[in-house]
């Protein structure tokens, strides 16, 4: 069949053309609704009620960030639609659209962008209704690609930044603590062959046995309709949870010049995954004193003078929370 006809259903990137892939992959992609011209021209045009919009980008690589004996081609959608749209989420904002760009080994199938696109649908359509992908682009490359980039509304709005937590605000999450992490150790302990390598039929078992944590890992459920919640309710400061509770609350102490104080009884049964796990895509945000937690958000410390972050009022100083460029090593997901 080739490049001369339609794409068949066992048909590889290799042999359909990207005309051929693109036609199987736009009619299961969700619609943004502030589409005002969507994918066919050269870009995207999009309403911009506020004036302002907020961008962000990830990439999820094969190997450091994903491990196809372990993730379905949906999941990858997912996970790739879920990391985004929390990013937006984290400014306050609402989430309108994404582009995505895809760059893929020529011997993946065809059918394999297309669960892509449904993991990217299911995502958009629980996660933020009304978000659509509105363009993107195809390529073929020897490790398996996704990268996206992501906007958001700020509805009139000023956005929430990590640099506005004042001393005696409260410290809160919204989303768990330490459940990826979690996951991806039990995955690196048990889903591996003799030699290490993640195993598609151990995976299997491990799944079965803990898919709450697996799921956690693989297709995060990050409280995407909280981030505006807690623009409306006066968060001072905020950011989406990606590298661990640790690392990120860090973040928004430097950023605010400010101590964070986290409260040991709020990380749950295993408080150093709380802290160090990393890719929960929860939101950690500052409310001033007084104001009621909206949405899923609850306490789990205090802001006060000073720098650094500290547990019980002891300073937490280790280095935790997941760095690529200084923990890549082949052993994590």
């Amino acid at each position: 069949m080739g490049n001369s006809g339609s794409a068949g259903a066992g048909t590889t990137i290799g042999e359909a053309s990207e005309r051929d892939a693109l036609r199987r992959i736009f009619p299961r992609l969700p619609a943004s609704s502030a589409t005002i011209v969507g994918p066919g021209d050269d870009a995207a045009v999009l309403a911009a009620p506020d004036g302002r919009f907020v961008v962000t980008t990830d990439m999820m690589v094969h190997g450091p960030d994903f491990r196809l004996a372990w993730s379905t081609p949906e999941d990858l959608g997912w996970k790739a639609a879920a990391t985004n749209l929390s990013d937006v989420a984290a400014m306050g904002a609402v989430p309108t659209a994404l582009v995505v760009a895809i760059a893929a080994p020529a011997g993946l199938p065809v059918s394999a962008l297309e669960e892509i696109a449904d993991g990217f649908r299911s995502a958009c359509e629980l996660l933020a209704p009304g978000c659509g992908i509105v363009g993107g682009d195809l390529s073929v490359s020897p490790v398996l690609t996704i990268a996206v980039t992501a906007f958001g509304d700020l509805q009139g709005r000023d956005p929430v930044l990590r640099s506005g937590a004042r001393p005696g605000d409260v410290a809160a999450v919204s989303g768990p603590l330490g459940a990826a992490g979690a996951g991806l150790r039990l995955l690196f302990e048990r889903a591996v062959d003799e030699r290490g390598e993640p195993d598609a039929e151990r995976f299997a078992v491990v799944a079965a046995a803990h898919p709450e944590l697996v799921s956690a890992q693989l297709r995060p459920v990050p409280p995407v309709a909280d981030g505006p919640r807690a623009a409306r309710a006066g968060a001072t400061a905020m950011l989406d949870l990606s590298d661990g509770l640790a690392l990120d609350a860090r973040r928004v102490a430097e950023a605010s010049g400010v101590a964070i104080d986290i409260d040991p009884a709020a990380l749950g049964d295993d408080p150093r995954m709380a802290l160090t796990g990393g890719e929960d895509h929860g939101l950690f945000a500052a409310f001033p004193a007084g104001t009621p937690l909206p949405g899923g958000f609850r306490r789990v410390g205090v802001v006060r003078e000073g720098e650094g972050l500290y547990v019980g009022g002891v300073l937490f100083d280790e280095r935790g929370g997941w760095d690529p460029y200084l923990e890549w090593d082949g052993a994590r997901g």
